[in-house]
């Protein structure tokens, strides 16, 4: 329920965004450095290239479930804020304000940090200055030590400067998106076009026969590796409210977008597997480029570390817009900070929520804590989609008068399986970093007390 406190009448987001640009807007949320990474992480757990082959398959066709699944949610509530109104719809305010509060804290905002380090280090291997082996400061109070390396200033001042865009109104953060990940799409196509069809011998063969089954286990970890390079999927129905024709618009550009990229990385994978051996994967921690310099050259390594710095700039861009749309909604129904509620009158953007975004988001860099607490999120986050994608069978239930032009395909099979995989996933983390999950889980329920704080404010008096 809006704060009555927020105008009648006020400015509201454009809604301008075409299928093309919810396509482009998932890519770019999603293909960042990830897929020029993981790779080895996976191989050491997978060493057969079919296999990996399959563990690609296998996240690509559960994000696929997740995007059929969101989609249904987004036309149903075609407004700003994503999961934050399908969690809230579902199952109360609370369980909305909780992963908004998650997200400002960590999930969203360490996300982009992390994306911005990520972009100032892929930066620092063409300009030294901003190497993450470059320290400009470093200070230690009370046995705690402290560096400001120059991949932190760069990713700080990536953010600021994107942000800084966005604030110009939506068609100019968009656009800049928009071109970066059509850049970044078209070299990773003609790169896996001519890795394919390069003479190149001894590579691993996706054919060869199996020296034993693996384990189940080793299969997981090495799907939930995959699963992570798809992180950002579902960035499209943050901005839902800027979708025009959101029945056809948001199905559209969050199935394709995830397809899209499914059958980049299926292709980027088999370039891999034909470049390189399991043990030179496994070996080479950035295998995008030790691919490319094995079938062409040193040079083509270098000229695939620029595709990277590209891609993860086109990546941020997409992360600050549509992250930006969560916290005027929650502001808007009294959950949040009141600055933060409204739109800009002139530039029709959630002004005020893109600065303080970028500010958070910019320290966060800045003070290098943002990889620890991101992994302490990673949990909370798991169990955040298993529920947003539960809250549609308690939608169909408890709300069957909803107009619902656009229904989840493969229902109820398709979003039950999300919820599994889901599930199972945080089993897992749990089970892997025990102490890492639950100090996440301490965090997103440290916003109880904070709910009931901006809850009793938004009473009326």
């Amino acid at each position: 329920m809006r704060d009555p406190r927020v105008e009648e009448g006020s400015p509201s987001l454009r809604r301008a965004l075409t299928t093309r640009d919810g396509v482009l807007l998932t890519v770019g949320s999603v293909v960042g450095t990830g897929i020029f990474l993981t790779g080895s992480e996976m191989a050491r757990s997978l060493p057969h290239a079919g296999l990996l082959l399959l563990a690609w398959a296998g996240a690509g066709l559960l994000t696929l479930a997740g995007a059929a699944t969101y989609a249904e949610l987004g036309v149903l509530f075609p407004r700003a804020g994503g999961l934050y109104n399908y969690l809230a719809e579902a199952w109360g305010p609370l369980a909305g304000f909780l992963y908004g509060w998650a997200g400002f804290l960590v999930l969203m905002s360490g996300g982009i940090a992390a994306i911005a380090v990520g972009f100032g280090a892929t930066l620092g291997g063409f300009v030294p200055l901003f190497s993450t082996e470059r320290v400009l400061l470093s200070a230690s109070v009370a046995g705690l030590s402290w560096k400001l390396t120059g991949a932190q200033v760069a990713g700080a001042g990536a953010v600021l400067l994107l942000t800084a865009v966005n604030l110009r109104g939506l068609s100019a953060g968009a656009r800049t998106q928009r071109a970066l990940t059509l850049l970044t799409c078209g070299a990773l196509a003609a790169f896996v076009a001519a890795g394919l069809l390069a003479p190149h011998e001894g590579g691993a063969s996706a054919l060869a026969p199996l020296p034993a089954l693996p384990r189940a286990g080793a299969f997981a970890v090495a799907t939930v590796a995959a699963l992570w390079t798809f992180d950002g999927w579902y960035g499209l129905t943050l901005s839902a409210g800027e979708v025009a024709d959101p029945a056809r618009t948001l199905p559209r550009g969050l199935i394709g977008g995830v397809a899209v990229v499914l059958v980049l990385y299926l292709g980027l994978q088999l370039v891999y597997s034909r470049a390189l051996t399991v043990p030179g994967m496994v070996g080479a921690p950035r295998i995008g480029e030790a691919a490319a310099a094995s079938l062409f050259g040193p040079w083509a390594g270098r000229a695939l570390g620029l595709v990277v710095l590209v891609s993860s700039l086109g990546c941020l861009a997409a992360n600050v817009l549509y992250a930006s749309r969560l916290y005027a909604p929650m502001a808007e129904d009294g959950l949040f900070f009141r600055s933060l509620a409204g739109i800009d009158p002139v530039s029709r953007v959630p002004a005020a929520s893109l600065v303080t975004q970028g500010g958070w988001s910019a320290l966060l860099a800045l003070s290098g804590t943002f990889d620890q607490l991101y992994t302490y999120a990673v949990f909370g986050g798991v169990l955040f989609h298993a529920a947003t994608a539960a809250g549609l069978f308690a939608l169909r239930r408890k709300r069957p008068d909803l107009p619902r032009p656009y229904r989840a395909w493969g229902y109820p099979i398709v979003p039950a399986l999300f919820v599994l995989a889901s599930l199972g996933i945080a089993v897992l983390t749990l089970l892997e970093r025990p102490f890492e999950s639950l100090a996440g889980l301490g965090l997103v329920l440290a916003g109880l007390p904070a709910y009931a704080f901006w809850r009793g404010r938004s009473r009326p008096t």
